[in-house]
């Protein structure tokens, strides 16, 4: 952790006095950079524990929060990215005060600050907290109460990770998060190659065998009406959540903001499109594995809850001389999701609330240093915030992720909504906008909390439903009410804007990969048909289907290289 520390504040020291360099790393992240902190930033301890509590008690069919995050990133990659890149915006909704106005502007920073402040940065520290209190006994081991042992923690691990978003900027970040996502792949490579080495008495390749063709129906991906996540929600909202989280959702976005030019941008993107498909790997599969070990959830012999499936598989298969490792790993993918909600959060308050208010009351010119002064202040004071709130979610366990998931659907929908229209469309007023977010916070407070016994449908498919009706109002208002001037798109020069020659193949073989591993935890695949969860093996139709997926690879990729050699050439 001292070692991380160190070589974020040599690498962000003297680059955080300016504006683009505290918020946006000086506009000059690479692809490395980005990848690292879009992978750290997205998982925490929040899915260690969730994901493979769910493949424990369930099977796979979560992973599709997780691997069809790959396609999100793909749409970022040419269709979001170019046009933030072009116009140089700082945040998200300085891009819908161009478009719209800065009525559009104001609400959708109230809806990321009341998100983000009330919701997801405690959260974060409380999920992060549990795991460490869960996986080291952190009460016995200091000889407190729970839940003076529960507010230790997040107090240190927040006050930590507080110091790379205060003092660091973006920039520090960025670096910790690329060298503990490093960490992270190590550790969660090595726990299932040791889970299936215990499972298999010393054989990697005996555990892999049991797992692969005993109770093969918690390799199903494909996840029916009880599932956690039903497979037609991939089509429905699922889609538009994804959208959101990587292609609008601020504390995601402001690394690719920062990049050094497009083609960084996309790289960067897509690269850390392919680590989620490795996520099932790593934070799903130790839970089967877990499953095959103690047994059901409840049952003789099994755990008493599915969040402990990963907690118990740490401590009888991880040697006790890595656990330092692991709990540096842990904690450092607390800090990164913490530490980017509180700079996004901090950048959003600067750029979006107090910058634009100082020029309205008297037209004053803020300069970079009380610019970034005020940053950092405003991150002290949300951390500080957030320490209150944090500890009080223990009083609700039982209701924390599903407050999670509720609060996140008041703004995720219509931001994507909004956004989609407001790029796609030159005459549709900040009116329609404006209605939408109001209505979409209206109508889905009244079907998630008034209506919610009468209506049973899913709630994903509750998120399609709203985006459709919402775009579609928002293309009749603009139809009655147009407006007066056409929107124009206002390109700026301080980005290169050139294309990555292989981002088309690498986006191929990436969404190849999201169809292979539906294809191998399905019942094409891996899964007993029969679900008797006695004989697994792959159907007849898989290796055609894997096969015709290779050879599309090759011929794409062969056109790429034939395309750049003949320009080489020239």
């Amino acid at each position: 952790m001292l070692l991380v520390a160190w070589v974020a504040y040599r690498k962000s020291k003297g680059g955080v006095a300016t504006r683009d360099g505290y918020f946006l790393a000086g506009r000059g992240l690479t692809a490395v950079f980005i990848a690292g902190s879009l992978l750290l930033t997205n998982l925490s301890a929040e899915q260690l524990i969730g994901l493979n509590g769910s493949a424990y008690g369930f099977n796979l069919s979560s992973m599709a929060w997780e691997v069809t995050a790959a396609v999100a990133t793909i749409c970022m990659a040419f269709i979001f990215l170019p046009r933030y890149l072009a116009g140089a915006f700082s945040t998200l909704p300085e891009f819908l005060n161009d478009r719209f106005d800065d009525d559009v502007r104001r609400l959708t920073v109230l809806l990321f600050m009341l998100g983000y402040g009330l919701v997801t940065i405690p959260s974060v520290l409380y999920s992060g907290s549990i795991a460490v209190l869960r996986l080291f006994d952190v009460p016995q081991l200091f000889d407190l109460p729970y839940s003076q042992a529960l507010t230790l923690t997040i107090v240190m691990i927040g006050s930590t990770g507080a110091l790379y978003a205060v003092f660091g900027g973006l920039k520090a970040i960025a670096v910790s998060d690329t060298l503990n996502g490093m960490g992270l792949l190590l550790i969660g490579l090595a726990v299932p190659l040791l889970g299936l080495s215990a499972l298999g008495d010393g054989s990697i390749g005996d555990g892999l065998h049991i797992v692969a063709n005993t109770h093969t129906e918690k390799l199903n991906a494909v996840g029916g009406p009880s599932d956690p996540t039903p497979f037609p929600t991939l089509f429905t909202g699922m889609i538009f959540a994804n959208l959101f989280y990587w292609c609008t959702n601020q504390y995601v976005i402001q690394r690719t903001l920062a990049a050094k030019n497009l083609a960084e941008g996309q790289k960067g993107v897509l690269f850390s499109g392919f680590f989620k498909v490795l996520v099932p790997f790593i934070m799903m599969i130790p839970g089967v594995i877990a499953f095959h070990l103690y047994g059901p959830v409840g049952s003789e012999g099994g755990l008493p809850s599915i969040d402990l499936a990963y907690p118990q598989l740490i401590r009888d298969v991880l040697p006790t001389y890595a656990m330092g490792f692991f709990l540096a790993v842990l904690l450092g993918a607390v800090f990164s999701s913490f530490n980017s909600l509180l700079n996004s959060a901090a950048t959003l308050f600067c750029l979006d609330i107090y910058l634009p208010f100082k020029q309205r009351q008297s037209g004053v010119v803020v300069n970079d240093k009380q610019l970034v002064t005020v940053a950092k202040r405003a991150s002290v004071v949300i951390a500080l915030f957030s320490f209150v709130v944090a500890p009080l979610l223990q009083f609700a366990p039982e209701g924390l992720w599903q407050i999670i998931r509720i609060f996140t659907g008041f703004y995720n929908i219509p931001v994507i909504a909004i956004v989609i229209v407001g790029l796609f469309t030159r005459r549709v007023p900040a009116l329609a906008a404006k209605l939408a977010i109001i209505f979409h916070v209206v109508a889905y407070g009244l079907l998630r909390f008034v209506f919610d016994d009468w209506l049973t449908i899913h709630f994903l498919h509750l998120y399609g439903i709203l985006f459709v009706f919402e775009v579609a109002m928002m293309l009749v208002i603009g139809q009655l009410y147009p407006r007066r001037q056409a929107w124009t798109f206002k390109r700026s020069d301080k980005i290169d804007l050139q294309r990555w020659r292989y981002a088309v193949p690498c986006s191929v073989t990436l969404a190849s990969a999201v169809v292979g591993l539906y294809l191998l935890f399905s019942p094409v695949g891996l899964v007993d048909g029969l679900e008797s969860g006695l004989e697994g093996g792959l159907s007849v139709a898989f290796w055609p289907l894997i096969l015709t997926l290779i050879g599309i690879n090759i011929i794409i990729w062969w056109s790429a290289a034939r395309q750049q050699f003949a320009i080489v050439k020239q």
